[in-house]
C-alpha cells in the first residue's frame, strides 16, 4: 500500500480490527440470545464456549484474509 512497512502494519491492523468488530457484532445479533446476560448473570458455560468459538473463528478468518 505505502512505501513504509510501519504504516502498512498500522493500516492493516486497524483494518483487521474493524473487520473483526463488525463481524463479531453481526454474529452477536444473529445469535438469538443475549450472550452477555447468559454468560455473566446466568453463568452459562455452554454460552461462553459458543461465544469463544465464534470469536476465534472470526479472528482466524480475518487474519487469513489479511495475510
Amino acid at each position: 500500500m505505502t512505501g513504509s512497512p510501519i504504516i502498512n502494519a498500522i493500516l492493516f491492523t486497524l483494518l483487521g480490527l474493524v473487520a473483526f468488530l463488525v463481524a463479531l457484532a453481526v454474529a452477536a445479533r444473529a445469535a438469538g440470545f443475549d450472550a452477555r446476560k447468559a454468560i455473566l448473570e446466568e453463568r452459562n458455560v455452554a454460552a461462553a464456549i459458543v461465544v469463544a468459538a465464534v470469536t476465534l473463528g472470526v479472528a482466524w478468518i480475518v487474519a487469513s484474509t489479511m495475510h
